[in-house]
């Protein structure tokens, strides 16, 4: 059994400026330092009396291709690739302060949100990390996407994705599996951007979405490739996918001790799956009692 870890919080506050993908609006996040034991809570800094919300996935709400949160009369918008980073950082406790509804997308990669918080430095804090251990197969599916998790013999967190795409010869079948730790996640995930194919952008344009975002801020899909961009990995669709389950997974409000599969699920299914681990698993492993 691996020494558990120490719970983990940033050293001092960090900004991050950018506009919603969805709503086209300015701006900006602040990274706090929290307490140990306080997990990750939003804070709309907007709001007269700020709406706090707890980063957990009973607060989930279901909005079609991004994670959202709500409690209360207070809501934020497309928060996973904050929570990856702090997950794949291994940032138990933090304070996300946000001065609109929405997340700003930046390059629809988590590289922003890790440089700032790097930037500032992350310190050890006193309590032990709350861990959820998977100790026994546990799978979810939703027609023909499915995600899955097994014990690790190693002790460690690991995620499978695999995407597929069999009429986009553009994306088609790509598997990206790695080893979440605070390195591998900098240098192999957070980089990778959240892609669309064309005709996709192009619908979502006709309805009055995403009229802000150009081909350079994320991956657009043609044909033949990106438009007006490069990938920086050739598996670069599936890695971002595997960072969305890290960030949807981190609704656990644990690190998790397991290996994930998945096969083209989405946030829908890998918080529903969120959900699951908590009420099948405690922190320490243990299957919980009826």
């Amino acid at each position: 059994m691996n020494v558990v870890r120490r719970q983990r919080t940033i050293v001092q506050p960090v900004a991050v400026f950018g506009y919603g993908y969805w709503s086209g609006k300015d701006v900006r996040v602040e990274f706090r330092p929290a307490p140990p034991n306080s997990g990750i809570t939003f804070v709309r800094d907007d709001l007269k009396s700020a709406g706090r919300i707890p980063a957990r996935f009973e607060n989930r709400i279901e909005v079609p291709r991004r994670t959202c949160l709500r409690m209360g009369s207070a809501q934020v918008d497309m928060v996973e690739h904050i929570l990856a980073a702090l997950a794949g950082l291994h940032v138990d406790n933090c304070e996300v302060g946000i001065d609109q509804s929405e997340a700003p997308g930046c390059d629809g990669s988590a590289m922003a949100f890790v440089a700032a918080l790097d930037s500032v430095g992350i310190v050890e804090q006193s309590a032990p990390a709350k861990r959820l251990e998977i100790t026994e197969h546990v799978r979810l599916a939703e027609g023909d996407t499915w995600i899955e998790a097994v014990p690790s013999l190693q002790g460690t967190y690991s995620v499978e994705y695999t995407v597929h795409y069999p009429s986009d010869s553009v994306i088609g079948h790509q598997i990206a599996s790695f080893e979440v730790t605070p390195q591998v996640f900098r240098d192999e995930l957070a980089p990778c951007r959240t892609f669309v194919l064309e005709r996709e952008a192009q619908e979502m344009i006709r309805n009055g979405k995403g009229t802000r975002v150009r081909s350079q801020d994320l991956l657009i899909l043609g044909e033949n490739g990106p438009l007006q961009n490069r990938l920086r990995f050739d598996n670069e669709c599936a890695r971002h996918k595997a960072l969305d389950v890290i960030g949807d997974l981190a609704l656990t409000g644990c690190e998790i001790v397991g290996q994930i599969t998945a096969f083209r699920s989405g946030h829908r299914l890998n918080s529903a799956f969120a959900n699951e681990l908590v009420t099948r698993f405690t922190t320490t492993g243990l299957r919980k009692s009826a």
